[in-house]
């Protein structure tokens, strides 16, 4: 590889743009080589200042520029899968956005695929990993001081929806997080989940579902709680508390300065996912770009994208149903193990 790897953005929306700049102005070793976006006004709007970036509206088009070495994609969900597998046709390392692919059939399709290949090539996004909060309560929990987890309580909080947001996508979208956070943190897989509606907000647009309170059961004994709410009006809050045979241990409580002014005390909350995990992704980019370079993938994989997929996948069969739903995984190739 060159001095720099040279990385192909997919995706130039929300998520995509600030991919590019964090590429160009947070994490060392990279640069940006390409960016696709079917709105090619878009992508040269978020390319704006950037040196020596080629701008394609087709996403196979950005992968064979000269230069490209790797692969960023933060497309909307049903491209991934496409953009996959054609990278894999080129042998370029990846890092997906979540979810590797909406449906489970096309995570297991890209699964499929990369076992075929005999070697990893992509990385996944869930950047709670690389959070330090979430990192720490890893750490406590691996240690084994609080004796064995017994159940998880999640809490996951927005702002507000954007236009188009449906109900089911409180699960396999946003939930999502928590579903691969759980399997990570307890080292667990997630073998049933059912899902409860209170009444909706009435912040929430007509006909959302919004909140919902998701119960997912592992296959150590573990329950796990996620509270999931998209239109609480107040701020982006993500909190997670571990309860263990000997003791607890939380994270996600609200960070930043204690203002005290006008006979009252404040504390600002964070209003976007962008702002609370920024930390995150500029570590999850510049570990990513330092394990390419060495020719490694290191970070949660195209099974961790396909089992997040299926869990979710069974949530929302929940939802839909009022009931109790398995999770049914395909055998986990040896590539995976």
């Amino acid at each position: 590889m060159g001095e720099l790897l040279g990385v192909a953005v997919l995706g130039a929306g929300h998520m995509g743009a600030d991919h590019i700049r964090r590429l160009d102005r947070m994490v060392s070793g990279a640069r940006v080589a390409a960016v696709a976006d079917p709105d090619e006004a878009r992508a040269r709007e978020a390319v704006a200042g950037v040196d020596g970036v080629v701008v394609h509206a087709e996403a196979e088009a950005a992968l064979d520029t000269p230069g490209v070495e790797a692969v960023l994609i933060a497309s909307p969900g049903p491209a991934h899968e496409e953009a996959l597998l054609a990278a894999f046709a080129r042998g370029l390392p990846v890092l997906c956005e979540k979810p590797m692919a909406p449906e489970s059939a096309g995570a297991l399709r890209v699964v499929e695929a990369e076992a075929r290949l005999g070697r990893r090539l992509a990385q996944v996004g869930f950047m709670r990993r690389y959070d330090a909060e979430y990192r720490r309560l890893k750490a406590v929990l691996d240690d084994g001081g609080l004796g064995r987890p017994l159940m998880l309580h999640c809490v996951h909080r927005n702002v507000s929806s954007p236009p188009g947001f449906t109900s089911a996508m409180l699960i396999d979208s946003s939930v999502s997080h928590e579903i691969d956070a759980a399997r990570w943190l307890l080292g667990q897989e997630l073998t049933a989940v059912t899902v409860l509606r209170p009444r909706p907000s009435a912040g929430a647009p007509q006909g959302l579902w919004d909140p919902q309170f998701a119960l997912f059961e592992t296959d150590g004994g573990v329950l796990v709680d996620v509270e999931v709410f998209v239109n609480c009006g107040f701020g982006y809050q993500v909190r997670c508390e571990a309860v263990c045979e000997s003791g607890s241990v939380r994270v996600g409580d609200d960070r930043g300065p204690l203002v005290t002014a006008g006979g009252s005390a404040a504390t600002p909350v964070p209003q976007d996912y962008l702002v609370r995990f920024a930390e995150a992704y500029d570590r999850e980019v510049q570990s990513w770009v330092d394990a390419t370079r060495r020719g490694l993938v290191t970070g949660p994989t195209a099974w961790d994208g396909y089992a997040a997929s299926a869990v979710a996948e069974a949530g929302v069969r929940a939802l839909e149903r009022g009931a109790r739903v398995t999770v049914d995984l395909a055998p986990r190739p040896a590539l995976y193990a």
